[in-house]
């Protein structure tokens, strides 16, 4: 788990109603998750979410055409929401929220955080010139 990125996560939980936030791989391993969310329950989000996008990919055809691109998928609950959008190569980012949450807010905030978290996933991690010889 990257912990350099959970800070990233715990900005999409300024948004009233927000619960958790967890960065998967699409693999379904956890990269990151919020710092109020146990790891054993992320670990388990990111699993069931992996899956989740997997079929969601898959009804593109329903839609009434080819090559129809996934963007985002909302599942509801008696108790809340749960969001997961893509989050650049091979990633997905999840939030869960209260059913009063705005639900606008909410997925701009992911489209922000998406940006800020694909920033940080691609840039190459820096070497310590002063350490050569």
């Amino acid at each position: 788990m990257n912990d350099d990125l959970s800070w990233m996560l715990d900005s999409a939980l300024e948004i009233p109603g927000a619960l958790h936030a967890v960065l998967i791989s699409a693999d379904g391993l956890l990269m990151a998750r919020t710092k109020d969310f146990d790891k054993d329950n992320a670990d388990r989000v990111a699993a069931a979410m992996s899956g989740v996008q997997s079929l969601s990919r898959s009804l593109g055809f329903f839609c009434e055409g080819a090559n129809q691109q996934w963007r985002q998928t909302l599942v509801e609950f008696d108790g809340g929401w749960v969001f997961l959008i893509s989050a650049g190569e091979g990633a997905y980012l999840g939030v869960s929220a209260s059913p009063d949450v705005d639900m606008a807010d909410i997925t701009f905030r992911m489209q922000q955080l998406v940006g800020q978290l694909g920033k940080a996933l691609t840039t190459p991690p820096r070497e310590n010139l002063g350490a050569r010889s």
